[in-house]
């Protein structure tokens, strides 16, 4: 009988919650375009660092069916031609008429400019305004690269929070603690119009009604340990699914940092947050949890560049540790906050007759479990 291949390893995810990092976000327009920084510039977050036109969409009149002619007759009752800019109401075609009068007129719906007149299909094409778009730095901090035409590489130093799941876009404002316990949850009736502009940090729940407070008064984001899974639905307005998030309308971002229904906020990420309140952050919601998995995060960048550890070891995934700390992700100790106290080298038989590699965690009440590696998740710091 074949013997357990003692180098097989298990996957264990990696989130990362650290007080001090070197980061790097590449900013990346969706086709060539214009870079208005310089390698070692200094950047804050709304700087526009690239900007590029989006060729717009094209709309096809039927020029033939509105005059009621042939096809072929088209090219001679346009009043425009191929590559002019037109107006919305402007005369696109029309007929003879009978001595001058009694014309039928063809309008043009849209401003954009005339790409195509067929004398085949009767048809005039007019391409729509192009649509601007601008990319902004997104965090504070200093361009490191430059991405030809495309984008740039932006470097900054501070603090990472990962989060397990996120709504809404990339977003940025001054910290702001409404609560004072990580097992707190949050509620709308402690969101004024001194939250405006600025990411609430929550405690273990946040609520469909909270959100709506928050986004009343001109909050950018929330950050809580958790959200209702069924309540998502609702505040969409359609079924979630599993594509990636980060697109949604929702007025403002949300991070969850410990993922669904009520909880609390992991007590190492919540005292690292409050103790940065009052300083700016950026946040993202952007969340993809199959392959190429994307994490929404919060960072916020040092006051003092340079300050603090130097080095981009930082930047490396950490292995499983004694003492790393991780939480779980299978019931039925699902969601705790545990620290590795034992590392088995050999493969173990549980429950569902696999052999796998396990460890030895200890809970917060100080019991300790064997679990299998793949149903933990290490908490990088």
């Amino acid at each position: 009988m074949a013997q357990p291949d003692q180098q097989t390893h298990a996957y264990t995810p990696g989130l990362r919650v650290t007080g001090f990092a070197v980061l790097r976000r590449e900013r990346r327009l969706p086709l060539p375009g214009t870079v208005h920084v310089a390698v070692g510039q200094a950047v804050t977050a709304d700087v526009i660092v690239a900007s590029a036109e989006l060729p717009g969409d094209v709309l096809s009149v039927n020029v033939a069916n509105k005059l009621g002619c042939m096809a072929s007759e088209v090219p001679d009752r346009v009043k425009v031609a191929e590559g002019d800019a037109v107006r919305a109401g402007d005369v696109l075609a029309e007929t003879a008429g009978w001595f001058g009068r009694f014309k039928t007129v063809c309008d043009v719906p849209a401003d954009g400019t005339v790409e195509t007149i067929s004398g085949v299909t009767g048809q005039v094409l007019i391409r729509l305004r192009p649509l601007p778009v601008e990319l902004a730095a997104y965090v504070d901090g200093t361009v490191a690269e430059v991405l030809g035409r495309e984008g740039c590489v932006v470097e900054t130093r501070g603090a990472l929070v990962q989060g397990i799941f996120g709504l809404g876009g990339e977003t940025f404002g001054e910290l702001h603690a409404l609560v004072d316990d990580p097992a707190r949850p949050l509620s709308a009736a402690e969101i004024g119009p001194d939250c405006a502009g600025k990411i609430i940090l929550g405690g273990a729940l946040t609520t469909p009604e909270a959100i709506e407070a928050a986004r009343a008064v001109g909050a950018r984001g929330i950050v809580a340990g958790g959200i209702d899974a069924e309540e998502i639905d609702r505040l969409l307005g359609r079924p979630l699914g599993v594509a990636i998030t980060g697109h949604e309308d929702l007025g403002l971002t949300l991070v969850c940092t410990e993922g669904f229904g009520l909880m609390p906020m992991a007590e190492r990420t919540f005292r690292l947050l409050h103790e940065r309140q009052g300083q700016r952050a950026s946040m993202n919601g952007a969340t993809q949890i199959r392959a190429g998995v994307i994490r929404p995060e919060v960072i916020i960048p040092d006051p003092a560049p340079g300050a603090g550890q130097g080095g981009e070891g930082l930047e490396a995934e950490q292995g499983l540790r004694l003492g790393s700390a991780a939480r779980v992700i299978r019931a039925p100790h699902f969601g705790a906050i545990v620290t590795l106290v034992e590392l088995p080298e050999e493969l173990q038989t549980i429950d569902t007759e696999a052999r796998v590699r396990v460890l030895v965690a200890e809970l917060p009440d100080g019991r300790r479990v064997t679990l299998p590696r793949a149903n933990v998740e290490l908490i990088q710091q």
